[in-house]
């Protein structure tokens, strides 16, 4: 059994955090808390086992006043809280597991609490460690065209090379997808499908990025560059 699969091992239910936004495992997610019911919410697991789902949901664009069943989320783990005078609360989180979402329950709480089936991405072939390395090598250029983008302050934090499944998840996280697209990514149960399509997004834009980091390079040094730039 897998590390996430443990913490939520013997969980049915937990309750829900409808957002408009996809969380990801692995990712960390600073959240402001002020309604009365999720205030309610986090003395609830703050008592217990610090677990919470985040399901995509933006009421503005649906007619159903909760997220659909079938949905696929992320468990939340409650890492930081800090309680404000007036009852509010900033708090920290982590993506543990992706859930799929199966029913509601009524237990009289004022959040909704949902059944949850928990999973994780199928296993990979052997094949898929040259695929990830691939990966990771698009996206340590691409980390550092956007570290000469923004000046080289300070120091360039070393990217740790992780299993291809967190890779893929700490990639998806990274890069300022849309939510439809982050939600593609998230539902997808093979590792090797979701680096695949990550390859070509990186292949695709690394290049131009870099090409953007030379160009700013050179402006901060008057210009001073080979590069021909068409107006």
């Amino acid at each position: 059994m897998s590390e996430a699969l443990d913490k939520v091992a013997g969980i049915d239910y937990l309750p829900l955090f409808p957002l408009p936004l996809v969380m990801l495992p692995g990712e960390v997610l600073p959240l402001h808390i002020f309604e009365e019911r999720y205030r309610q919410m986090l003395r609830d697991i703050e008592s217990g086992r610090r677990l919470f789902g985040i399901t995509l949901f933006d009421p503005q664009q649906s007619f159903i006043e909760q997220p659909a069943t079938g949905t696929v989320g992320c468990v939340a783990e409650l890492r930081e809280s800090e309680t404000l005078p007036d009852g509010r609360s900033n708090i920290i989180t982590q993506g543990i597991i992706r859930y799929r979402l199966l029913d509601y329950i009524e237990n009289g709480s004022p959040y909704l609490v949902g059944h949850m089936e928990f999973f994780e991405d199928e296993p990979a072939d052997a094949h898929i460690e040259k695929l990830a390395d691939e990966v990771f090598v698009l996206f340590e250029r691409m980390a550092k065209a956007a570290f000469r983008m923004g000046g080289n302050r300070g120091t360039f934090p070393e990217i740790q090379r992780s299993d291809p499944e967190a890779l893929s998840f700490l990639i998806t996280a990274a890069y300022n997808f849309e939510n439809q697209k982050k939600y593609h990514l998230l539902e997808m149960t093979s590792t090797q499908e979701r680096l695949a399509e990550l390859h070509g997004i990186l292949e695709q834009t690394v290049g131009q990025m870099e090409e953007s980091a030379d160009i700013q390079s050179a402006s901060r040094t008057n210009g001073h560059s080979k590069k021909k730039i068409d107006l």
